[in-house]
């Protein structure tokens, strides 16, 4: 087949659902305009950050292309004159800042093209509709009765995934609708095992599964073809949107918040459920569950995008499922996708954040423990339920399903182990994911309390204290130290060496030397104890001895003892038994 004739070089590593953050560092003042410096990172990692330049004309033309989402952004407004003044430009920084923060958090505006090419060009450059066309046209050459009616500009939020709106020739009234995209991040099946399931698609029956008519791929990126249905998606439905507009058009800024009627939630929330079940039990990974991918059939849910899994693409809700270690597995992801899924058709809008502190008042209170049970902090903390667990919950145990339809959809042997062990690696680097999230988030958490005026005033009374304890150990030490030296001055001086045949001197030992000044007078105070024992315990320099001394001599007054060295340059030239005396 021509379309297999061009493979490209392989799957792309990129993660596109990976969050931007944006910080402008600098600015600088040319000529006419002036320049900002803004510092962008992905994810957590600081190394994986570059620097942008960007004029405000720059943001301005941005802002422009995104008044297609219908929302009112806090772009900083045009002035012509004064716009180089300094306290202007560091004003307008500001402005700027906050721009960037809006659009980087508002999480279908961080996803679209328009902001990733803004913010990262490098990666970002490409005509992915041009790339896609191409790769169209190839199929075509060996397929001729399929014909390209237009193309469906942005109608999906992928970046690298492009929509086509077909007819066949000899059917012109019938129309079709043709996907393509590129392999994503998590495609870990060989080329081989990853073409074979991607033909299978089309041999899958369920009542609840949309059906494939025609499905291709080649190394790099897959192609299928579907029946365009003009009622569109669940979200549109939610969102009173027509099918063909533009995503960020759609979806952004719905003009009336209305949620389902309880009916259609108990019985659209049991056929997703059901289907979900479906693909568990049989061992497929779906992890791509959301409103867009819910086709609407009369009364009937049924699922879209089964390729998504085989081709690696990330999920619409990655980055909040990522930030839960709980959430770990393909089946888990799916449960906590339905919780979005479910919050939608409540309350006809996304959930401001997830977890879900506390809940809007809902139709039904068995809606509510269904939301809890996925959405909840607790249930974020803890680990999602089962389906099977969810399908037991009333809202949706008394749900009666009318379908004559029975599923079908085989799988080789060979096929479903190269199935598991993909899905071993999907989770794996997910877990990964979050671990480095959480390791980043105890660190912030942790140099944020260090860094708190509270924590500053602790570590600086500590601090003092320390220094105090320090002061007084080191006074003690140093009054021991000095104690000691007199201590064992006396006892030397008390007990000197004599040979075994000379007769044993008599005790002359006295105390350290020890001075006060009476009125011009010198007085010295020796011991007279007969043994060197009692030196070191009448030590004078204790404070005892030195309260009896100044008590005992009237007018006198203390000073302290200085070591010998100083009190005589030439002491180590004199005998110790003079020494003792100075």
């Amino acid at each position: 087949m021509a379309f297999m004739e061009k493979p490209p070089a392989g799957k792309v590593l990129l993660d596109d659902t990976v969050p931007l953050t944006a910080a402008i560092e600098a600015s600088q003042s040319l000529q006419s305009h002036t320049e900002y410096i803004i510092r962008v990172q992905r994810g957590i990692s600081v190394e994986n950050s570059w620097q942008i330049v960007r004029r405000y004309s720059d943001f301005d033309l941005l802002n422009n292309s995104l008044q297609i989402a219908g929302l009112s952004l806090p772009l900083p407004p045009k002035k012509l004159i004064g716009n180089m003044d300094r306290e202007f430009i560091a004003e307008r920084q500001k402005g700027l800042q906050n721009y960037l923060n809006v659009i980087t958090t508002n999480h279908i505006l961080s996803n679209c093209e328009l902001v990733k090419k803004f913010l990262d060009p490098n990666n970002y450059s490409a005509n992915y509709t041009e790339i896609a066309l191409q790769h169209v046209s190839m199929f075509f050459r060996s397929e001729p009765k399929w014909e390209v009616v237009e193309p469906l500009k942005d109608i999906g939020w992928r970046i690298r995934k492009k929509y086509f709106l077909m007819k066949i020739k000899n059917q012109p009234k019938e129309r079709l609708v043709l996907s393509w995209a590129d392999l994503g991040p998590d495609k870990y099946l060989s080329d081989k095992d990853f073409q074979c399931l991607i033909k299978l698609l089309p041999s899958c029956l369920h009542p609840y599964i949309y059906r494939v008519t025609f499905a291709t791929a080649n190394e790099s990126s897959a192609l299928l073809i579907r029946v365009f249905n003009e009622k569109g998606t669940l979200k549109d439905l939610i969102y009173k949107a027509k099918p063909k507009d533009p995503f960020l058009k759609k979806y952004c800024s719905p003009k009336k918040v209305q949620g389902l009627e309880l009916q259609q939630i108990k019985t659209y929330g049991r056929q997703v459920l059901e289907v979900l079940k479906f693909l568990h039990d049989k061992g497929f990974p779906y992890g791509h569950l959301h409103a867009s991918n819910v086709m609407l059939d009369g009364d009937t849910c049924r699922l879209l995008d089964l390729e998504n899994s085989l081709l690696g693409l990330p999920s619409f809700y990655r980055s909040y499922f990522s930030q839960f270690r709980k959430i770990n597995t393909l089946e888990s992801v799916d449960v906590h996708c339905f919780g979005h899924l479910l919050y939608e058709m409540t309350y006809g809008r996304p959930p401001d954040s997830v977890p879900v502190d506390s809940f809007p008042p809902a139709p039904s209170m068995a809606v509510v423990a269904v939301l809890e049970s996925t959405l909840s902090c607790e249930a974020c903390k803890n680990g999602m339920p089962t389906v099977s667990r969810l399908l037991q919950m009333p809202l949706f145990s008394d749900v009666l399903l009318t379908t004559s339809e029975k599923p079908q959809f085989k799988i080789p042997t060979k096929l479903k182990e190269a199935l598991r062990i993909a899905k071993e690696c999907i989770e794996k680097r997910l877990i990964e994911e979050q671990k480095q999230i959480h390791q980043h988030r105890r660190l912030t958490r942790a140099q944020s309390h260090h860094g708190s005026e509270e924590e500053r005033k602790k570590r600086k009374i500590l601090a003092r204290k320390k220094s105090k304890r320090s002061a007084v150990e080191n006074s003690e030490e140093h009054s021991a130290k000095y104690s000691n030296s007199n201590n064992s001055a006396g006892s030397g001086a008390s007990s000197p060496l004599t040979s075994p045949s000379s007769p044993t001197p008599p005790s002359t030992a006295a105390a350290p030397g020890l001075g006060k000044r009476c009125k011009g007078r010198d007085v010295r105070v020796t011991s007279t104890s007969s043994t060197s024992a009692s030196t070191s315990s009448n030590s004078l320099t204790s404070c005892e001895h030195r309260g009896a001394l100044t008590a005992s001599t009237p007018g006198c007054e203390w000073r302290e003892p200085r070591g010998l060295t100083q009190l005589h340059p030439e002491f180590p030239k004199r005998n110790f038994e003079e020494s003792r005396n100075l």
